[in-house]
């Protein structure tokens, strides 16, 4: 299998409330018949992507979630946090949001503070054992390290326990990346090459293993099953 890649530009964007989105990924077992035919459909239990643009002042409005697990990824700009997981948080750029409603469920709204866009990533996961309780996680991943934010066994309590992992990969120029198996991985920031095919920010692609360079500083998101 090649190399296989879809750009987030050339899709519609779209959006909801106070914000604009891209929507990269819509799973079937999530959103049934309502995916968007452009979007992929995921791997593992990743069952959703979109690369966000908040307006300012820009907010999500109060909603509610359940028996998913919301990752939030701040990119520029930053945050307030309201609900009720840890309601008051703010997040920073580089700062990674990780919410599991589980069965108790939970409620949030994003909030723009400035009067500048901003620009947020949101993933789900669907969980693999419902009616678990609700439990919220804050990351702050290093520059230059691989930092798992999502998955892993059930023995250990740094990660929310998944087969599906999500890695947080801040790369400095010519430095590398790999893996050994299936994987679908989403350029945040810079560019690079993947498997040799020149990628840049805002590429999603996924192949059967994966050789990632740095060409500039990066930052990747790497999906996989385990």
């Amino acid at each position: 299998m090649s190399l296989d890649v879809l750009h987030r530009d050339d899709l519609q964007l779209g959006g909801f409330a106070g914000l604009k989105e891209y929507r990269l990924v819509m799973g079937f077992k999530a959103f049934g018949h309502h995916t968007n035919p452009d979007s992929w459909p995921g791997i593992g239990n990743f069952v959703y992507l979109a690369d966000a643009v908040f307006n300012p002042h820009g907010e999500t409005t109060l909603h509610d979630h359940k028996e998913v697990d919301v990752i939030s990824i701040m990119v520029d700009g930053h945050i307030q946090h309201e609900g009720s997981l840890e309601h008051g948080q703010n997040l920073e750029a580089g700062d990674v949001q990780v919410q599991r409603a589980g069965g108790e469920g939970f409620s949030h709204n994003e909030i723009n503070p400035d009067e500048t866009v901003n620009r947020m990533l949101q993933l789900w996961v669907l969980p693999e054992q419902r009616g678990q309780a609700a439990i919220y996680k804050l990351y702050k991943p290093l520059g230059g390290n691989v930092t798992r934010i999502y998955g892993g066994s059930d023995e250990q309590t740094d990660t929310l326990s998944s087969q599906t992992v999500i890695e947080y990969v801040s790369l400095n120029a010519s430095k590398s990346y790999t893996l050994d198996k299936a994987f679908m991985a989403y350029l945040v920031i810079g560019t690079g090459t993947a498997n040799e095919a020149e990628v840049r920010e805002g590429d999603l692609f996924k192949d059967t293993q994966l050789t990632f360079t740095a060409i500039s500083s990066v930052t990747l998101l790497v999906i996989y099953k385990i």
